[in-house]
């Protein structure tokens, strides 16, 4: 890697978007997909989210064969274009299994360290600086993010989507709150200075928000002993939010209202950018009415925090056992064999509902899980 690039520190990112894409593109199927398509018109479902062209290489190519198939990559970002910046600050792979009944939720750090072509001359920097730098569209952002993720991982993409702020708080003021579980009590650095209890509750949108965007309280030093500590912790959050509105979706009758579930589709507005390249979604829909939110599995990458030149990186160091497990991951999503992975790797598994294969490893020598410094 090239020496990388200094710039300027971000005081906040939109841990938002995981939640809110991932409900974009699978609230449809807890509203019951079958139902959906017979009751509600075709076109009302499909135009219910912003389309627009952001892999066209995989749109031409899935165009003559619009059947769909799994298993399906989707490389979801989450942008703030506050102002006249512009920054992927949330980035996932949704990897949906060949029997599209299963789904992985796989989050790769804002902060991960990363080569990037479009550099001039080429560069290693942030990941999140690959979608400013990408061009002048979103769709070239974009592109340029879904290129330096291939070119890191080798997974090919089916599908992309892009979300932006207000879309997840109209989301979650429609369903009104959601359940998020801290493991153990922490006080919010943020406005009011809240403290949240230990335990499982319902959030509001004003809570939830202020709890999820939380890393440095996650210090403990069980959290670093146990694989969430600091931005890690924030993370396995995200991912409990993105849980959290499904399950309250389904919880609140979706799965048996159609017409209430388009209304919540219809409010995402042009809040939610989709590229189903060449599906469409009534067919992702009906194609993936088996999934059960609560079977999801939330994933964080094999990493660890390293400082460079002063600056604070996400690293995948080489030659690792961090790079092992990545580079297996990787490997796994390609050729949908990610339930082996995750039974052989389960302190990189963030949800509860771990595989029963999964076991935390017999011996009393430290993970690298356990080794990661903040």
């Amino acid at each position: 890697m090239s020496e990388p690039i200094r710039h300027a520190a971000k005081t906040r990112s939109p841990w938002w978007a995981k939640a809110m894409v991932i409900s974009g593109a699978m609230v449809m199927v807890v509203a019951g997909g079958g139902a959906v398509a017979v009751q509600v018109s075709l076109n009302l479902v499909n135009n219910a989210v912003q389309t627009e062209e952001l892999l066209p290489e995989r749109a031409e190519a899935a165009e003559a064969d619009p059947e769909v198939e799994g298993p399906l990559n989707f490389l979801v970002l989450g942008v703030d274009e506050q102002g006249e910046g512009r920054r992927s600050d949330s980035t996932i792979i949704v990897h949906i299994n060949a029997e599209l009944d299963d789904v992985s939720i796989i989050s790769l750090p804002r902060d991960l360290l990363v080569d990037i072509e479009s550099c001039d001359p080429a560069c290693s920097t942030k990941l999140t600086e690959a979608f400013s730098g990408g061009g002048e569209t979103r769709a070239d952002g974009f592109a340029n993010s879904a290129t330096t993720i291939t070119n890191l991982t080798g997974i090919q993409w089916d599908g992309a989507m892009i979300a932006n702020f207000e879309g997840f708080i109209d989301l979650v003021d429609e369903l009104g709150t959601i359940e998020l579980c801290p493991w153990h009590e922490i006080t919010s650095i943020h406005g009011e200075k809240k403290t949240y209890p230990e335990g499982c509750a319902d959030y509001n949108r004003k809570d939830a928000l202020d709890l999820v965007r939380q890393r440095y309280g996650w210090s403990w030093d069980s959290d670093w002993s146990e694989g969430r500590g600091g931005d890690y912790g924030r993370q396995k959050m995200q991912q409990q939010a993105i849980m959290g509105i499904l399950k309250r979706s389904k919880e609140l009758g979706y799965h048996k209202d159609p017409a209430k579930a388009v209304d919540l589709l219809n409010g995402f507005g042009d809040k939610l950018t989709v590229d189903l390249g060449g599906m469409r979604l009534t067919d992702l829909i009906v194609a993936m009415r088996d999934v059960d939110p609560a079977d999801m599995t939330a994933i964080r990458t094999p990493s660890t925090t390293e400082t460079i030149n002063g600056i604070s990186y996400v690293t995948i160091p080489e030659w690792s056992d961090y790079a092992v497990a990545a580079d297996e991951l990787w490997e796994a999503i390609s050729d949908d064999t990610i339930d082996e992975w995750e039974c052989q790797y389960p302190e990189y598994i963030n949800s509860d509902n771990k595989p029963a294969c999964a076991t935390e490893p017999a011996d009393s020598e430290a993970s690298p899980t356990e080794q990661a410094v903040g």
